[in-house]
């Protein structure tokens, strides 16, 4: 269901602040980047902060993987404008081709064993959370991945799962390519935070 505050912004200056972007950018912007301003205090600020922490904040992912992680996500959530998103500032950093196979088949991917058996975690975590045990976080481990590197996927893979029910129950609209491309850059450069 749309929003209407979400669409055009629930108060004057985020509807001046939606055209200005939207205007300087030369498309409209993304619903996810319109979310943020949707009553800031309660929401948009601390889920920005949150998400900010969580994608660009010191951690032993790179922010190709953590990207990646976010479109796996998306995926397993069958979220496709998250997949399309995030899988598109993933391939600005990792190769496409590498982001393309795992998004097709992660465990077939030429990733890292480590960024493997995390996926595996994580898609555990977002499918079945009631089967994730500890054996699964031991498997991550065993791997060469830290306890922190797996508390910090952990908290890519919660962000993703709130953020891509939100996606959906707001039916975002679907950017063209390009202009996922140019989100894309933008992220890069300006982050999560609101």
């Amino acid at each position: 269901m749309r929003l209407t505050e979400i669409d055009r912004g629930d108060t004057l200056a985020n509807r001046l602040l939606i055209g200005f972007i939207s205007l300087v950018s030369g498309m409209r912007l993304p619903d996810a980047a319109r979310v943020a301003f949707y009553h800031t205090n309660f929401f948009g600020t601390p889920m920005g902060a949150w998400t900010q922490a969580a994608m660009r904040g010191p951690s032993d992912w790179s922010v190709g993987e953590r990207e990646l992680m976010a479109a796996m996500v998306a995926k397993w959530n069958a979220c496709d404008f998250c997949v399309s998103a995030h899988g598109a500032v993933a391939a600005k950093i990792l190769p496409r081709p590498a982001v393309d196979a795992a998004l097709a088949d992660f465990r077939a991917a030429p990733i890292s064993e480590g960024l493997k058996e995390t996926l595996a975690f994580l898609q555990t975590m977002t499918l079945r959370p009631m089967q994730l045990t500890v054996e699964d976080a031991r498997a991550v481990l065993r791997s060469g991945v830290s306890r922190q590197a797996l508390t910090d996927a952990i908290a890519v893979a919660a962000i993703f799962n709130i953020v891509t029910r939100y996606a959906d129950a707001l039916d975002f609209a679907m950017p063209q390519p390009d202009e996922f491309e140019r989100a894309a850059n933008m992220l890069l450069k300006r982050g999560y935070g609101s």
